[in-house]
């Protein structure tokens, strides 16, 4: 299973889902609910990734639960799609009438992030360093 949250660059190909983040008031309960329901592993990683439990899914994705980390953070399933160049794919969503959330952010060690919103939904996209 995967060891210390850090994505593997060849784990899964681009376009593909790369993270899948399960924000949750119980982290540790959901955790708890994925292992007995498919057998997933989750392993503590640190500050950097807002202190989630990962695991890696049998198709080489990740799959993150952590709690809200701050008051107006609510519950959500956020789907991260890896791509290529984070600056040109956001752009490109921007130009397809996206709302861009959080504009491409550095998680040292991990590559970088960022989210949108497209038709109500909140979605992520990760470059992978």
């Amino acid at each position: 299973m995967y060891g210390h949250a850090k994505p593997a660059k060849g784990s899964c190909p681009e376009h593909s889902v790369h993270y899948l983040e399960i924000v949750t008031e119980d982290a540790q309960a959901a955790c708890d609910f994925y292992t007995a329901l498919h057998g997933w592993k989750f392993r503590e990683t640190g500050p950097e990734m807002g202190g989630s439990y990962v695991t890696e899914l049998p198709d080489g994705s990740l799959c993150g639960i952590r709690a809200p980390m701050h008051e107006q953070e609510k519950p959500i399933v956020r789907v991260y799609v890896r791509v290529k160049d984070i600056d040109a794919a956001v752009k490109r969503a921007q130009e397809l009438g996206a709302q861009i959330a959080l504009e491409p952010n550095e998680i040292p060690g991990h590559g970088k992030v960022a989210i949108y919103f497209q038709g109500g939904i909140e979605q992520g996209l990760w470059q992978v360093s």
